[in-house]
């Protein structure tokens, strides 16, 4: 198997067939996933019938531009007649009615759909470890993580299970786990693709994008989901380019090189391996290094889960157990309240009149069965870390600390997006590592959330500044596990970042 670009040639000049490729995957799958565990939910017959019908198209010559795509789309995109459970219990059995824009623009240029990815629950987390189906493995090392929130969809491509998946990005998502698993993997430019079908998480970071084998196919898929919606009002009117056709740019990059980037906690050897290709893009004429600041990039961390967790309490508010999803066992909640009133009431019949007012009162404070019933299913339905970022954005948006915190984040957010918006009147993209660390430990983070939080170091500030980024291959740590490079541009500029990870990844071939 190779990537998309190569197999789709063979598929044109008849050397493979679809059915036969997509026979392939599925026997990946069930030989590797149980150890990778990247996929929930396989539909091999639709897959298997699908190939047959496009494989006709390919014949004739009247397949779309993604025929040979065989995707595996991540759990918080919604598949129409699909389980879209975001990896968590309060949607275990929730089946979408509606496919996503982006589900419509695959499936419009033959794309075939494989399966649902693994990830973090509700796309909150940096190693795919909070979800109910299991922690991802990378497969370099499947004693370690394959990054997060979209680690299945890494671990998918790098373990060979499709040629292209699909990812969401809130702060990191899509390209920390591209480093972790040595794969290629874009953040688009907010509005650059719809939002319509992806289940929110913070809404004015969520960003769906590729992860595939090479830049080129992340180009493909790119300029197939871009593009304008009419069902998302943040969703870019600009046209979309040929992103795949203007890879070999025969002009020169200026490529901004950030000191704050380099600084403490970076791993040595993540450092040496992005220096060093950092280096021989100095001795490449097609690049030219400029030294820029970005000052505010060490709010960046602080500023994001201020506010993202803010967006993530109010957009989690509609998970109740009324409307769908799960509910909480209404008898069980009539149970315990009638159980309640009858402890207190007993209490009451013995104690004197300066104790019953009091009793009295603390009746009064008990639940509705409706308020019981919020409450059972939502702590039933959520993991651990989405009830910590709901807890912590309805915090900073509470009536004490809403200055102190939501409007400072904001504030902090355009000292960030005028930092960037200087430097890229100076530079066309922005280099820097994509992860402070290789793929660490599985479960040697998960009760360390600040920590955890620190892997989104260097790919935070591009979500805050509504950027687009793209994470490269950049070689191999030490210890054996891949290290990926970072470009960052300006919004609307995924040509520069496609073209600079594209010459990186044909100098380092």
């Amino acid at each position: 198997m190779s990537d998309f670009s190569s197999t789709q040639e063979q598929l044109k000049k008849g050397a493979l067939t679809l059915p036969d490729l997509v026979e392939n995957y599925l026997d990946r799958i069930e030989q590797k996933n149980p150890q990778i565990n990247a996929y929930v939910s396989v539909d091999g017959d639709a897959a298997r019938k699908e190939a047959e019908v496009i494989q006709k198209k390919i014949r004739n010559g009247s397949a779309g531009r993604l025929a040979g795509a065989v995707v595996g789309v991540k759990d918080v995109i919604c598949e129409k007649g699909k389980v879209t459970s975001c990896a968590s219990n309060i949607l275990r059995n929730f089946e979408s009615v509606y496919d996503a824009t982006v589900i419509e623009k695959l499936r419009s240029e033959d794309a075939i759909l494989l399966g649902r990815l693994n990830m973090d629950e509700f796309a909150m987390g940096s190693s795919s470890e909070n979800t109910i189906y299991g922690p991802v493995r990378n497969p370099h090392d499947d004693s370690k993580v394959s990054g997060g929130s979209s680690g299945g969809s890494a671990a998918a491509v790098a373990g060979e299970l499709c040629n292209i998946a699909l990812g969401s990005d809130t702060g990191g998502s899509i390209r920390q786990p591209a480093s972790y698993c040595g794969v290629v993997g874009v953040k688009p430019t907010y509005g650059r693709v719809s939002r319509h079908g992806l289940v929110a998480y913070a809404s004015s970071f969520d960003c769906i994008g590729p992860l595939a084998h090479s830049v080129r196919d992340c180009a493909e898929l790119l300029s197939t989901i871009a593009g304008f919606d009419p069902n998302d009002n943040t969703s870019s009117g600009l046209d979309v380019p040929d992103y795949a056709s203007g890879l070999e740019s025969s002009g020169t990059l200026r490529v901004g090189v950030p000191e704050e980037y380099f600084g403490e906690g970076l791993d040595d050897g993540v450092r040496k391996i992005v220096e060093d290709v950092i280096a021989q893009l100095e001795k490449d004429e097609k690049f030219n290094l400029v030294p820029i600041r970005i000052p505010h990039m060490k709010y960046s961390i602080a500023t994001y889960y201020i506010l993202a967790t803010a967006e993530a309490s109010s957009n989690l508010a509609r998970y109740d157990g009324v409307r769908y999803g799960h509910r909480g066992d209404i008898d069980e909640v009539r149970k315990e309240l009638r159980q309640e009133k009858e402890a207190i009431e007993d209490k009451i019949e013995l104690a004197d009149a300066a104790g019953k007012n009091d009793l009295i009162e603390e009746m009064a404070k008990v639940d509705s069965p409706l308020i019981r019933l919020y409450k059972k299913s939502r702590t039933e339905g959520f993991g651990r870390e989405v009830k910590r970022r709901i807890l912590l954005g309805t915090y900073v948006l509470s009536a004490g600390y809403y200055d102190a915190y939501y409007a400072k984040a904001q504030k902090v957010r355009r000292l960030i997006k005028q930092d960037f918006d200087t430097a890229f009147s100076k530079v066309d993209v922005i280099v820097s590592p994509t992860a402070p660390t290789p793929a660490f430990d599985i479960g040697s983070n998960i009760d360390d959330p600040i920590q955890m939080y620190l892997n989104d170091i260097y790919t935070t500030s591009a979500n805050l500044a509504g950027n687009c980024g793209i994470s490269v291959p950049a070689g191999t740590h030490p210890d054996g596990l891949p290290v990926g490079i970072q470009f960052m541009g300006d919004k609307y500029q995924e040509s520069k970042i496609l073209q600079a990870g594209y010459l990186v990844e044909q100098m380092l071939r």
